[in-house]
Order: structure tokens, then C-alpha cells, then sequence
């Protein structure tokens, strides 16, 4: 018996090197372990008459991309056998498209070193047809599905642009391109019905017949059930999947990672059947036959759970970043096409305060900054906002004025050095207001 999932990588070599000589495969041996060539296992198969040597690469992992094919496409054509030669991909895990997309087009552009892939679906049925027990419950999911990271319709820039929208003086159409990055998250979704019923001598005391789905986090060794968000999410957002490997999906990202399933499906079918036993356990009161109070634990047995369902599907985790002058936002939220929740919006807050308030920021034009009423000022020279931070300012009139730079300030100093005092002191118009009706008041009471 073999358990894939607790092989190492040299130890994944020597059981194929079993499986390959099981199939019929002549001459198999494991290439000498020095450097890392790109060619794990040599064999031989004869077609029409003639030897063909094959190179085998074997990946012990949950994707396998194009570089492994570059790779192992250039140790087949340095591989010094007389006749004709092919490679082979063998993974526990998935191919990915662009894998399969660049072997296609070697085999149509007539080369002679063509690559062929085994992945964990493929190893299943081998397995059955050789008689060996390669997994046993125990091979990782295998999943290429997940909720769409971006609306169609809008964008990867559509959420970026809404959450600037709040911000005055900013128009979010003029905004430069975010740098937009997603991780894919696992989830598992189990459906599953407890049916139990609770006995005593008086009749049943306790009965159980609930209907569950469950929707938990799947990259970590406990399975955590995801928050009502999140469920929402997946639950609204289930119509709008698209292939993990899709180029179009790929290409509207800088980066982008892929977490792994840390369990089987039957590490989750185990965990789901004590999370529901343990949720529906109740103590319960009764009173017997000779009118004494008793209380009764009801836990349900093992069998009183019964799954229905293991599905799997990935949830992406976008973070988008704008950098505007001397400032960075990032924007990060879960998303299923058009739908999203929001994790963090660095955009709605000020800079200075971290004062969040998504409907009264105003952007300085002058740095970058997203800032607060507090710290939110007008340039005294050209009346538009300038923030706190980056305003050279000076009083003047006993009121301090805001200017976006030293030169802005030199000008006006040397205006406000021409003025006359009345208009001098029309330069701090509340406080000539004041003086007015302090004024008014005293001749007022004089009189």
C-alpha cells in the first residue's frame, strides 16, 4: 500500500519507476541524481518495430506549468539515445492549460521530441488497471474551478474606480492602472443531513433531523468555517466559475498564487461528521416513569451523520494597489464576479489620521494624499485643497494661509508687503468682522 501524499519527492520516483515497469515498459531506470537535468526516469517502449527512448519528469506537486515542459523538452532533445524519443510529465497534481497549449504546438510545429502528461486523475486509473493502491483515500483534491476574480463587465479596475469615487477632488477615470495581484483560496463546501433519534424508558426524549451545508477554509490542517460573508459570497457567487488555468484570467494579473488543500476528502468528510456531532449534542431534561427529573446527553453516533457532498472550489483574494504620487492604496476583497466583499479599503481613510470616512475625503493634488476635513486645507493662491502635510504655510494678519510651495508663498509675502493696512487686515476677514461688531456694540452701550 502507497500513500502518495506522504512520499517525498525521490520516493514519488521510486514508485513510478514500479508503475512504469508494471505497464510494459522496457529498460526503466532512474536517471544518476546529479544536477537537476529535467529527466527523472529513462525508458524504452517499441512502436512499429522500433525503440523509442522516453524521458520522464516526475513532479510531486499540485500544478505543473509551462517551465516544466521548457524543461524537460530541452533534456529530451539533449538525451543522447539512437532513435526516435518522447517526454513524459507525471504529476500528483493538474496540468495547467498553458502547459497542454505549449506541448499542442510542439506537436504541430512537427517536432520531434513531443511531451505527454500524467496527472493525478490520469494515476488513479492507472492505478485500478495495474493493481496497485496508489491512494487510498489519501491523494490531494484536485481542483481547477474558482469563483471569477473579475466582472466581466467591468473590470479588474471597476472596484478600484467605485471606491475612489467618494474622494473630492479626484476623478477616478484619470486614475493610472493599479498593479492588481490574487491568491487563490481553497474552500470545500460539505453537505450533509444528522438524523437521530434519543430514547429512554419513557419514549423519546430527543430528536435530530437537520440539513447542512458547510463552507470551510481548506488550506490549513483544521478545516475553519468561513465567516457569513464569505458564505454568502460563494453561495451567491456559485454561477460565476471560471477555469483556475484561463489565460484571460491570467494575463489581467501581475501575480498570482495558488493555496493548496491541506487535507483529502475524506480528512474533511471525518472532520465534518465531528463538527455535526459535536454541534447537535445536547443535554436534555425528562421526566421518568417514577416522576424523578433526569438528564439525558444526546450525542449523535456516527451513523446518525451522513454526508452527502465534498465539493471544491477556489475563492479569489484580490489586492489592488494605486500608487498616486507619493502615496500607495490598496484595495483587497474576496470576489465572485460581480460580487466582492471588502476586506480592507485603504482608499477611504486619511493619510495623516487613519480617520475613516468614505464619504467627506478630499485628495491634495499637490502629493498624492487622501485626507480628512481636519487635514484638508485651501491654497490661498489658487483656491484649490492642499493637505496639512504638505502645505508650506505662514500667518498673515494673525491667520496662517496655506500655500502649496515656497514659491507660492514668496509671491504672496511680497504682494501682502504692497497692501495697504485696510487691505491688510481684510486678509483675516473674521477677525475685521469681530473687530466690527465689537465696535457696534461698545458705541451701542455708550450710547
Amino acid at each position: 500500500m502507497t500513500v502518495l501524499d506522504e512520499l517525498s519527492g525521490h520516493e514519488f520516483e521510486d514508485v513510478m519507476e514500479d508503475v512504469f515497469r508494471k505497464l510494459g515498459y522496457q529498460n526503466v531506470r532512474q536517471s544518476k541524481k546529479t544536477g537537476d537535468e529535467g529527466r527523472d526516469i529513462l525508458m524504452e517502449e517499441t512502436v512499429d518495430g522500433q525503440q523509442r527512448g522516453i524521458v520522464v519528469e516526475c513532479k510531486h506537486q499540485h500544478s505543473v506549468g509551462r517551465p516544466v515542459v521548457q524543461k524537460l523538452h530541452s533534456a529530451v532533445a539533449t538525451y543522447e539515445f539512437h532513435g526516435p524519443k518522447r517526454g513524459i510529465v507525471v504529476t500528483t497534481g493538474q496540468v495547467t492549460e498553458p502547459a497542454r497549449e505549449y506541448a499542442e504546438r510542439l506537436r504541430e510545429n512537427g517536432h520531434d521530441a513531443t511531451i505527454g502528461f500524467i496527472d493525478g486523475t490520469d494515476l488513479r486509473d492507472i492505478a485500478d488497471d495495474i493493481g496497485l493502491n496508489l491512494y487510498n483515500g489519501r491523494i490531494e483534491i484536485l481542483c481547477d474551478q474558482t469563483l471569477r476574480p473579475v466582472d466581466p463587465a467591468g473590470g479588474v479596475e471597476a472596484p478600484v474606480r467605485e471606491a475612489f469615487r467618494s474622494v473630492k477632488n479626484l476623478t477616478p477615470e484619470s486614475l493610472p492602472k493599479a498593479n492588481s495581484t490574487v491568491v487563490y483560496e481553497p474552500l470545500v463546501s460539505i453537505r450533509a443531513r444528522t438524523d437521530a433519534t434519543f430514547e429512554t424508558s419513557v419514549g423519546v426524549v430527543h430528536e435530530v433531523d437537520e440539513r447542512d451545508e458547510v463552507v470551510v477554509r481548506a488550506e490549513a490542517d483544521e478545516p475553519v468555517i468561513v465567516d457569513s460573508n464569505v458564505a454568502e459570497l460563494v453561495a451567491d457567487g456559485g454561477a460565476h466559475t471560471v477555469s483556475i488555468e484561463s489565460s484571460s484570467v491570467e494575463d489581467t494579473f501581475g501575480e498570482s498564487s495558488l493555496g493548496r488543500f491541506a487535507l483529502t476528502e475524506t480528512g474533511y468528510k471525518d472532520w465534518a461528521v465531528d463538527h455535526l456531532r459535536t454541534k447537535y449534542t445536547e443535554t436534555v431534561e425528562y421526566t421518568g416513569d417514577n416522576n424523578v427529573d433526569y438528564e439525558k446527553e444526546c450525542e449523535p453516533k456516527l451513523s446518525d451523520v451522513s454526508v452527502g457532498s465534498i465539493s471544491s472550489l477556489y475563492l479569489p483574494r484580490v489586492r489592488s494597489t494605486t500608487e498616486l504620487q507619493n502615496y500607495s492604496y490598496s484595495l483587497e476583497y474576496y470576489a465572485a464576479g460581480p460580487s466582492r466583499h471588502t476586506i480592507e479599503n485603504g482608499i477611504g481613510q486619511c493619510v495623516h489620521c487613519g480617520w475613516r470616512r468614505f464619504t467627506d475625503h478630499t485628495y491634495c493634488d499637490n502629493c498624492g494624499s487622501i485626507n480628512c476635513r481636519r487635514h484638508i486645507k485651501t491654497e490661498h493662491t489658487e483656491g484649490t485643497p492642499v493637505c496639512s502635510g504638505c502645505a508650506t504655510s505662514e500667518r498673515f494678519a494673525l491667520k496662517k494661509k496655506y500655500f502649496y510651495n515656497d514659491e507660492n508663498l514668496d509671491a504672496f509675502r511680497e504682494e501682502y508687503e504692497s497692501m495697504s493696512l485696510p487691505e491688510k487686515a481684510l486678509e483675516n476677514k473674521p477677525m475685521v468682522a469681530s473687530s466690527v461688531v465689537f465696535v457696534l456694540i461698545t458705541l451701542f452701550m455708550l450710547v
